[in-house]
């Protein structure tokens, strides 16, 4: 049993999820900022933010966007701790004729950009992420530069990187990062598993991903589909924090759609009790992540 509570991350919406997916997928800033607040209400200390266009339904990367769905958090709940995603503007889709030139899709912009609404907005955690690889079809990029130049965008708006690893590459990157002084260790970590081409959702690789982490580092974990809940248990076992949220998951069980993300985030918080553990609020949560307090 552990001997602290553990942190419930909501990731909201996400990038991939579509509105066709489900009716339940939260698109405008107004539905985006209540589902964060009915999953605090549910259990988690903290919500993971991407956002869509109102009209479309279509990720998002206007800053306008963000601010209100922080602004309408914030009115109603000061402690829920808000991390925003920097994700957005790392894909490339090659022309089928020539590689060299972007296609349809392509959402790259620079490095800059991406982290335009940290410095602006100034949450408490982004996510950073460290990988390069097949995304379906498409490929992510992110450079060790681009990284370089997002982090320190990210330490001078005093903000708290979260860091995203999809592979072990990842996470020697990000030790590296750490060695030389461009991010502070031992670092807060999330490992992604079930992207295909990536970390399977395995105990396994998530032991192997856990062992290889810096003495001291926070860390959680996330299942994508059908292992989402399967991994709430796998990471509170070997001693993580935990995320779920329709950016990751729509079902609420087999063939049973997600009517919301407090749902979610309820059934995660009912494995960590039944097995013995607390679920940590946000105050607790803070003060594990040495954040300022609300």
């Amino acid at each position: 049993m552990l001997d602290r509570p553990t942190l419930i991350t909501c990731a909201i919406t996400g990038n991939i999820t579509k509105p066709e997916q489900t009716p339940y997928l939260p698109v405008t800033p107004e539905q985006i900022a209540n589902e964060c607040l009915a999953s605090a209400e549910a259990g988690a200390a903290a919500v993971h933010i991407h956002v869509r266009d109102p009209a479309t339904g279509r990720p998002s990367m206007e800053l306008e966007h963000y601010r209100d769905v922080v602004d309408r958090i914030r009115k109603q709940n000061k402690s829920l701790i808000i991390n925003l995603t920097t994700g957005p503007g790392g894909r490339f889709v090659p022309d089928a004729n020539d590689p060299k030139i972007y296609a349809p899709g392509t959402t790259l912009v620079p490095p800059e950009k991406r982290v335009e609404h940290i410095a602006i907005i100034k949450p408490d955690i982004c996510s950073l992420d460290l990988n390069t690889m097949n995304s379906g079809a498409d490929v992510v990029i992110n450079t060790p530069r681009n990284v370089r130049i997002m982090a320190k965008v990210i330490r001078d708006a005093g903000v708290q990187p979260e860091l995203e690893i999809f592979d072990s590459g990842d996470l020697h990157l990000a030790r590296d990062l750490i060695n030389d002084g461009t991010l502070d260790g031992p670092g807060m970590w999330t490992f992604v598993l079930g992207v295909k081409y990536g970390f399977a959702a395995t105990p396994e690789t998530l032991l192997y991903a856990r062992n290889l982490l810096p003495a001291g580092a926070i860390w959680s974990a996330f299942g994508l589909g059908r292992t989402e809940f399967p991994i709430v248990a796998q990471s509170w076992l070997y001693g993580g924090h935990v995320r779920v949220g329709m950016e990751d998951n729509i079902y609420l069980e087999k063939g049973v759609l997600a009517q919301s993300n407090a749902q979610l985030v309820a059934k995660a918080a009912d494995i960590i009790k039944q097995m013995g553990g607390q679920v940590a609020n946000p105050t607790q949560a803070r003060d594990m992540l040495h954040l300022n307090p609300a």
